[in-house]
């Protein structure tokens, strides 16, 4: 960790969660700004704030985090940023870091882990590959997580495209949810 006080920028919609990590990460020394939509993220750039690092929630109330990290990486492309999600999928990893994610956690994820998210650097090619083949439930749910994203997370859409009762989509995403 470096010692040089950050301009962090959160944007999630569980107020909870959101005003715990500002705690914490204040407590560590860094000025923090909170947004809970895309709309008050615009808002915040608009007025000339600067953020260095950024960490977003994937799924907000009405807006993709994908859609925030676009933004973000647009208005500063050497900004850091780390996407948490609850519903952490490789089809929204990629897209996360396509668009200029730093790195991508799923919840829950502890302020440590975050920091150390923001300190690594390139990639490890080291990382053992798995020889273990996908399950078919596993690329089920990939497959229903990259429709979503491809619908802005509108579960109707969404259960549409997949062939499916939008109730019957809702339960097996209730059924997965990590947080």
């Amino acid at each position: 960790m470096t010692d040089e006080p950050r301009l962090l920028l959160i944007v999630e919609d569980d107020p909870a969660f959101s005003r715990t990590l500002r705690r914490s990460f204040e407590r560590r020394g860094h000025q923090v700004l909170t947004a809970s939509s895309l709309e008050t993220l615009q808002a915040l750039m608009a007025e000339g704030h600067k953020p260095t690092h950024a960490v977003v929630d994937l799924k907000l109330d009405g807006s993709s985090g994908l859609a925030c990290v676009q933004l973000l990486k647009a208005a500063d492309a050497r900004m850091r940023i780390v996407v948490l999600t609850g519903f952490a999928s490789i089809a929204t990893a990629v897209e996360a870091i396509k668009l200029g994610a730093w790195d991508y956690l799923a919840k829950p994820s502890s302020t440590d882990d975050i920091e150390a998210a923001f300190e690594r650097g390139a990639g490890d090619a080291q990382v053992p590959v798995g020889t273990r083949p996908s399950s078919i439930k596993t690329l089920e749910w990939e497959h229903i997580h990259q429709v979503l994203v491809e619908t802005e997370f509108n579960i109707s859409e969404a259960a549409r495209r997949l062939g499916m009762h939008r109730r019957t989509l809702a339960r097996k995403l209730e059924k997965r949810r990590l947080v």
